[in-house]
């Protein structure tokens, strides 16, 4: 171990505050909160915003046809659509603030949203 007689005090210190910083970023990137409710949006508008508390089925027409939304407590998840790939029934139950399910070729979606609303990815 003659590497360690090379660290110096200062080094120490400047390791630990960066490993503190790295996981207090990543601490504060991935925290959004608890999600709370739900919209519903169709053809672009609002169809529904509906809380996460109780369980709760609800259909949305689109182009294509039929979108089947299920709401569970603390959850929420597009259970049947009829567009061709079933990207947005294959994305699941959702959970954390921010989080979205899209069903283009119905034009059709999903996403929860809590009391702080955050940043995700699609939000530049």
């Amino acid at each position: 171990m003659r590497w360690l007689s090379l660290i110096k005090p200062g080094d120490w210190l400047v390791g630990c505050l960066a490993v503190l910083f790295c996981v207090s970023v990543a601490r504060w990137s991935w925290w959004q909160g608890t999600a709370t409710a739900v919209v519903v949006r169709a053809r672009g508008e609002t169809v529904a915003r509906l809380a996460l508390d109780q369980p709760h089925t609800l259909s949305v027409q689109g182009p294509l046809g039929q979108t089947v939304i299920e709401i569970a407590p603390g959850r929420a998840r597009i259970s049947q659509d009829p567009s061709p790939r079933q990207y947005c029934v294959l994305r699941g139950w959702l959970t954390r603030v921010g989080e979205m399910a899209l069903c283009l070729p119905n034009q059709t979606s999903i996403e929860l949203t809590g009391l702080a609303h955050r940043y995700d990815s699609l939000n530049y």
